[in-house]
């Protein structure tokens, strides 16, 4: 009996190892005949099924085009427009009495930005008021004189006297009138002796100094206030000697700030150092730049690159996306969804971050940015 059922077990086992080779011989083939349709291979393209893992490690998109600049970028600093930035100190020694302004506040030309209470202006006033008494007194006193002179009373020695004095007296009016100029040289509101720091130009206050109570006078080292327009900043950039061919005044450039990536301010070279810095070794280039959105900040780190001729522009692809063989560049494009073709380029400058492309791609075209070594692999694999 035990041996019957050892031998019913054995058919068993025996039938299902032929129904699994039977399986495998005939229906395996036309599974994978389902999954990897036969394709004919094209040199130099790489293609992927829908939903490959491969498709999520690219990044792929159409290339932007930008001038062709001279060099790689420089390094540069966003400086204020010294032509359009008013630095304003006290005139005069004294204590502030009263702020009118804060950092970051815009004013408008002749905008009261602090009052001082200034004891040398009140001194300065007051004798110009004494002067000026003291003029007219000898105006009068010059006027009967020459009554008396021209009916033979007075001789004319005090005739001359009387002129004398009034010249002097005069002179000392003048020299009064200059100082409180000179003390007020904006011409500002006075009240008593209390002075009215004004800012000469329209813009934002970008630095203050002044504090209430603070006490102020002409020879402090730095400005009290500092108003700029921020539609108008310069770029400050120190060029390497071997560059100094490739720039001139009036050329344009562009410039680039992390703080706004991918965006590209224009701008010109407004002045160039006439000697080099011996520290160093580097020549400073002024570069005027559009700053009407005021995005451009002062002490901002910038790119500058030189331009040619902001007409010629090429299609600017990251450096990721090339792939070096040999002498040549290579990149890939998408031609349709998965399919991915392996193009040769042309490189017209190359920069630490970027390549303008010379010939091989248009605007059009999109590009694998991240992932081109990828694609190389699994061409070189096929």
């Amino acid at each position: 009996m035990r041996k019957t059922g050892g031998l019913f077990w054995l058919v068993v086992i025996a039938a299902s190892a032929a129904g699994i080779y039977w399986y495998l011989q005939v229906r395996s083939p036309t599974v994978v005949q389902e999954q990897v349709a036969p394709t004919r291979q094209e040199p130099g393209v790489v293609r992927f099924a829908r939903g490959a893992a491969q498709l999520n490690a690219l990044s792929i998109s159409a290339m932007p085009t930008a001038p062709v600049p001279l060099a790689e970028p420089l390094n540069g600093r966003v400086v204020f427009d010294e032509s359009h930035t008013a630095r304003v100190s006290a005139p005069v020694a004294g204590r502030v009495v009263e702020l009118r302004s804060q950092l970051g506040d815009p004013v408008a030309a002749g905008a009261v930005l602090a009052v001082i209470d200034a004891p040398d202006l009140g001194a300065a006033q007051a004798d110009l008021a004494k002067a000026k008494a003291d003029e007219s007194r000898k105006e009068l006193a010059l006027r009967r004189a020459r009554e008396l002179f021209s009916g033979e009373v007075l001789p004319r020695k005090d005739l001359e006297a009387s002129e004398a004095d009034l010249a002097q007296v005069k002179a000392e009016t003048q020299r009064a009138a200059l100082r409180l100029a000179n003390l007020n040289p904006r011409h500002a509101p006075l009240s008593g002796q209390r002075l009215s720091l004004v800012t000469p130009i329209a813009g934002v206050v970008a630095d203050r100094k002044a504090n209430p109570g603070m006490e102020v006078r002409p020879d402090l080292a730095e400005p009290l206030f500092v108003v700029t327009d921020l539609k108008k900043v310069q770029v400050l950039v120190d060029l390497p000697e071997q560059h100094l061919s490739k720039v001139a005044v009036g050329q344009p450039v562009s410039v680039e700030v992390d703080a706004w990536s991918g965006e590209r301010f224009k701008g010109r070279v407004e002045r160039i150092a006439p000697g080099v810095d011996p520290a160093t070794r580097r020549i400073q280039v002024r570069c005027s730049v559009d700053n009407t959105a005021a995005k451009l900040r002062p002490e901002m780190y910038a790119r500058v690159s030189l331009l040619a001729d902001e007409q010629k522009v090429a299609v600017r692809i990251p450096n990721s996306a090339l792939v070096t063989d040999g002498l040549y560049s290579f990149l890939f494009v998408e031609r349709e969804p998965g399919v991915f073709e392996k193009r040769k380029i042309e490189l017209a400058v190359q920069d630490r971050d970027y390549s303008y492309i010379a010939s091989g791609i248009t605007p059009a075209d999109k590009v694998v940015t991240r992932g081109a070594l990828l694609l190389n692999s699994e061409l070189a694999g096929h």
